[in-house]
């Protein structure tokens, strides 16, 4: 079988955790089909990048070219369209971002390639692609058989894949810029960094997250209680920041922020997909809510099935008093 590609996506010199997640996966693929994980970095004096994945594939494609500097999807289509038809991967896979969902659906409608996006998994059998995705709202995992073709390619969702430690040693092999210049349609203009708030969930080791379920803003004093006494930063589901009760920069989610903390408490949250997405790469997490049924419990690592605001001053309780007994 032909080599997996996986595209690299970087900002800034600094390499996205997509791609990472991206890696892992077309590793578990390439093992099982026998073939190769190719990554894919176009950049600008990409050495330290390079580093950083001669590890994770067993062949790095470079080009490094000032017109890559910055990401411009126009110049990545054009110069992926040359490097596919060329190289005939059996799999392309793309981050589902707004860097991939930027390139990957009008690149495989150019080149007439089967692909879908915001797949969870990928399965080979018998050369047959079948893709997971969610259908209905989250409500349904689908398996997706694509139409049978020499070359596919997909978006994969965040988090589904955990990076690894990997000690792999990549062939390095530099290819020419296919193209000279940006095209004078679509340029390159600048940076513009969305305004941080006054906490940043996304750095910190204890998230506590509040859904719904705290029924009205007035309840927030009791969850800013117990936060405060395990040294956490409070973080919320859309439904919260929808109602106005906590700022957009607080927001957990597909459409709001994704972290990685420690330890990840949710409160009140259903666990919808579009949250589960933002939170389930968490070390451990721990759920409190009143259904039993709700979704985040099948996340969840430890789940207390009650009312939040039994539980929740209970627990702040016990943790004062264990502070106060460690002196």
């Amino acid at each position: 079988m032909a080599e997996i590609f996986a595209l690299v996506e970087h900002r800034q010199g600094v390499i996205r955790d997509i791609t990472y997640e991206l890696l892992a996966c077309g590793r578990k693929l390439a093992e099982k089909q026998n073939t190769k994980l190719t990554a894919v970095l176009l950049g600008y004096n990409t050495e330290q990048l390079v580093e950083k994945l001669k590890t994770q594939a067993h062949r790095l494609l470079v080009i490094d070219n000032e017109i890559y500097k910055e990401f411009n999807s126009e110049t990545y289509q054009i110069t992926l369209a040359e490097i596919i038809k060329k190289q005939n991967p059996v799999l392309t896979l793309i981050g589902h971002t707004a860097f991939g969902m930027d390139i990957c659906p009008a690149l495989a409608s150019q080149m007439n390639i089967p692909f879908t996006t915001d797949c969870l998994d990928v399965e080979i059998a018998d050369n047959k692609f079948k893709v997971i995705r969610q259908m209905f709202d989250g409500k349904l995992d689908a398996r997706v058989l694509l139409r049978e073709n020499p070359s596919y390619m997909i978006t994969l969702r965040s988090g589904c894949f955990p990076a690894e430690e990997i000690s792999l040693s990549a062939e390095i092999e530099k290819i020419e810029a296919p193209i000279t210049a940006e095209p004078d349609y679509r340029k390159f203009i600048e940076y513009i960094e969305a305004a941080v708030g006054e906490v940043d969930i996304t750095k910190a080791d204890i998230v506590v997250s509040v859904g719904r379920g705290i029924r009205e803003q007035s309840n927030l004093p009791v969850i800013e209680d117990f936060v405060g006494a395990i040294g956490g930063v409070l973080a919320c589901s859309r439904p919260v920041v929808d109602a106005g009760w906590l700022p957009k920069d607080r927001q957990v989610g597909s459409s709001g922020k994704t972290v990685k903390p420690k330890l990840y408490i949710a409160l009140g949250i259903s666990g919808a997909f579009q949250h589960i997405v933002g939170m389930k790469s968490a070390d451990t997490i721990i759920a409190v809510n009143k259904d039993p049924n709700a979704p985040i419990f099948s996340e969840a690592d430890y789940g207390i099935v009650d009312d939040l605001f039994k539980v929740i001053p209970a627990l702040k309780n016990k943790i004062v008093e264990l502070k106060q007994a460690k002196g």
